[in-house]
């Protein structure tokens, strides 16, 4: 705060005081005007301000929703809901299954099962089935047009022909409200269907349940019947199969002598059999015998009698001793007597020449009994030779029939096996087919109804909390896009921070829009109209104690110390575009300079709609024009102002035809020369720098230049064209002036010092006889100048 002289007005001692709003002192315009920018917000902080500023936006747009979802919601029909369930058991496939064969391993179960029986339940068929039976074509809402007494069953059914034009609406209407899905995990399929009335929805699932069972069993008792049919048919034709090929097989087993049932039993090969068997035997006994015709030729006689008593035994039997053996009994005991005679007699002794003589006879018949013997082993042995000779002559004629045999064994084979798997499936299919009747009486099915539907007993819909809570969150959400689309689309400028931040240029300052004390007694503000339409409130004079005055008051501080070195003399006060407060702002911020106890000057430079004697309310008179142009001198266009002594007014004169010129011309230079040895201050009202160029042609000649621009009611292009206009004439901007600032709106929530009850108290003008505790410290310095005066 920058301390004065004290200016007597209106019978008050006024004190100069620093605003509360905080002034930016920042760098001269020659400088980069990046290094203006301020640190950005926080985003939350951000949205809660944006948040606040579109209260109401958010609040209509989330009771307009609410209050249309609510009145939909009572007005909408209720909508009953009602249940039912179908289990689906696991298909026995044992009557395709022919054999042993599985389609599977056991208990296997395929999900796509289930998936086909809900298509099935969604399917046009069955939903035309049931509307057939309930008359649901009749009703209105199936496209119907109500009962119609006259119509008949017969008629109504091919109405209802799946292809008809007739079904459509009524499939639509009924399948739109109906839903079928799987329970996660089992083979239930839960049934649901909505419908106005309770009654009817149970009766729908209701009847689409039995419908699908029934269906069901008839498609399986009409399929089994079909199978049936089929094997039957199949049967005739497989019995004359078997019989065919059992009568070639018999034909040829005839005609090639194959007299077995199989290879087993065939004459042939038994015959080929024995004959081997027979061979082998005859092979055996023939080397035998000839291994004995063998021994009984070889010259030694032990040997050959040996053999030869063993052939006789073997002829005479097991207990009778054989010739041979007792014609050897005999001479073995004649030769003990001979031997024994001999000894004692002598060989010519009468008996041992008798007994020799006898040795003689045994041994001549010995010999002719070996000689039979060894014949008849001749003989067994050739005979054993000729059956061995015949029987391999027999095997080899066997032989050769079998080769035949199993050259014909082939055909006989493919003809056996055709005739066995005739016979094979035949029985097979015989057995299908008496199963299959079984089946077909027997009802079975695998599907069951679990959970039949009852009419239920609330609404399912609308359901009123979860509407209420969607209408809650769909208003509070369009309410706050709507509000952040409101603002990304507001282009105008609302708080010092985002003029700041678009120019680059400090901010100087920002004026209230009106004071936030009410009903102040005593001084009403001066309000004039001006040519542009602009409301001109002399507020500093008016309510010099008010919110309004003191920004004024910061805004003249701010100005007297950005220039370095000497206050600036030559203030020019423009605005982007028209009515900005740019006037108002010229005559208030004059007014505070006056007040300062220096000399000031104010001049109107808006030739086109001259302002300042209007809200002064003075007459035309003449003014800059004239004294440019030389009509008039100084003096003459300069007037004292009726407010304070010490500021003059230099009004804009008769309207020129070429105000801009004017401004350029030497004669303007010249004049702001000498007014600069008059005055400490001379402020300059021009017009809008967008609009006409007088502005940014004065301002070359100003020592500082103040933009004003009006909270949301200039756009950020206007700022920043102005800016640049400006600047490209190097004209030295002392920064942008924030002018009726709306402080009760959600920009501004964060100014504390604006919006708190504090302020509210600290601003509060109070009668002059009672003075303010805030000001002891102004008491004392006025009472020592009234002292100094009387001095």
């Amino acid at each position: 705060m920058d301390s004065g002289p004290l200016v007597p007005s209106n019978n008050r001692s006024l004190m100069e005081s620093q605003s509360a709003y905080p002034v930016e002192y920042g760098p001269t315009p020659a400088q980069n005007l990046n290094s203006f920018l301020p640190a950005p917000e926080s985003m939350l902080r951000d949205y809660i301000r944006i948040l606040l500023k579109r209260r109401w936006v958010v609040l209509g747009t989330l009771a307009a929703v609410f209050a249309i979802v609510t009145v939909a919601t009572l007005r909408s029909t209720r909508i009953y809901d009602a249940g039912g369930s179908i289990a689906i058991n696991k298909t026995d496939s044992s009557m395709m299954n022919f054999g042993n064969s599985q389609n599977g391993a056991p208990g296997y179960y395929d999900t796509s099962d289930v998936d086909t029986e809900v298509r099935v339940l969604q399917s046009d068929l069955l939903a035309l089935d049931v509307i057939k039976q309930l008359g649901l074509d009749q009703r209105k809402e199936f496209g119907g047009k109500g009962e119609n007494p006259n119509s008949t069953l017969e008629e109504a059914n091919e109405s209802l022909q799946p292809d008809s034009p007739q079904s459509t609406p009524a499939l639509g209407a009924f399948k739109g409200n109906l839903t079928v899905t799987q329970v996660p995990s089992s083979r239930i399929i839960e049934i649901h269907y909505r419908s106005p009335d309770r009654e009817l929805a149970a009766k729908v699932v209701n009847t689409l349940m039995s419908s699908y069972v029934e269906q069901n069993f008839k498609t399986k008792f009409e399929s089994t019947m079909q199978i049936s049919d089929w094997l039957s048919k199949q049967l005739v034709d497989l019995q004359i199969k078997v019989e065919t090929s059992e009568e070639k097989l018999v034909k040829f087993q005839k005609d090639h002598d194959i007299l077995g049932i199989d290879e087993k039993q065939n004459i042939v090969t038994s015959k080929l059999d024995e004959l081997n068997k027979s061979l082998t035997v005859a092979e055996s006994d023939r080397m035998q015998k000839e291994s004995i015709y063998r021994l009984v030729q070889t010259s030694d006689p032990a040997t050959a009698a040996m053999v030869a008593l063993q052939v006789q035994g073997e002829r005479s039997g097991a207990n009778q001793a054989g010739l041979l053996e007792r014609l050897r009994s005999q001479q073995a005991d004649l030769k003990i007597q001979v031997a024994q005679l001999n000894t004692q007699f002598g060989p010519s002794y009468p008996k041992v020449v008798q007994l020799n003589n006898q040795l003689q006879e045994i041994s001549g018949q010995m010999q002719a009994e070996m000689g039979k013997i060894i014949d008849q082993v001749k003989g067994d042995y050739l005979a054993s030779l000729q059956h061995e000779n015949l029987l391999k002559e027999a095997m080899e004629n066997q032989k050769g029939e079998a080769n035949k045999l199993n050259e014909s064994t082939i055909e006989y084979s493919l003809l056996k096996r055709d005739v066995d798997t005739n016979r094979s499936l035949y029985e097979g299919l015989l057995q299908k087919l008496k199963e299959a009747g079984v089946s077909a009486g027997l009802h079975s099915n695998n599907f069951r109804i679990v959970d039949v539907a009852r009419p239920p007993v609330r609404p399912s819909e609308p359901n009123i909390p979860r509407n209420l809570g969607f209408a809650f969150a769909l208003g509070l959400t369009s309410g706050l896009g709507l509000a952040f689309l409101l603002e990304t689309l507001d282009s105008t400028v609302h708080t010092p921070e985002q003029a700041q931040a678009l120019s680059g240029l400090p901010s100087l300052g920002m004026i209230p829009l009106g004071s936030l004390v009410d009903n102040i007694p005593g001084a009403k503000p001066a309000l004039a109209t001006t040519s542009s339409k602009e409301f001109v409130e002399l507020v500093t004079m008016g309510r010099p104690q008010s919110q309004m005055a003191e920004s004024y008051r910061a805004l003249r501080t701010s100005l007297l110390l950005t220039s370095l070195g000497a206050p600036p003399k030559v203030i020019l006060i423009t605005s982007a575009l028209p009515q900005e407060g740019k006037t108002t702002t010229s005559m208030n911020t004059s007014i505070v300079l006056a007040q300062k106890g220096g000399k000031v000057l104010i001049i109107d430079a808006d030739m086109r709609r001259p302002s300042i004697h209007k809200a002064l309310g003075m007459g035309p008179r003449t003014g800059l024009s004239n004294v440019l142009t030389g009509s008039a001198t100084l003096e003459q266009g300069i007037v004292q102002s009726s407010i304070l002594p010490s500021l003059d007014v230099m009004a804009a004169g008769t309207p020129p035809p070429n105000p801009a010129e004017l401004l350029a011309s030497t004669q303007m230079r010249d004049l702001l020369q000498e007014l600069r040895g008059r005055y400490d201050h001379i402020v300059i009202d021009t017009p809008p720098t967008l609009s006409v160029t007088d502005a940014v042609i004065m301002s070359t000649q100003a020592d500082t230049v103040v933009l004003v621009i009006r909270s949301g009611q200039t756009t950020k292009q206007a700022l920043r064209r102005a800016r640049d206009l400006l600047m490209r004439v190097n004209a030295r901007v002392a920064g942008v002036l924030l002018n009726a600032a709306d402080l009760k709106s959600a920009d501004y929530y964060y100014y504390y010092e604006y919006r708190s009850e504090y302020s509210n108290r600290y601003y509060r003008q109070d009668d002059a006889t009672t003075p303010r505790e805030d000001d002891e410290d102004e008491i004392a310095p006025r009472e020592k100048s009234k002292s100094a005066g009387s001095a």
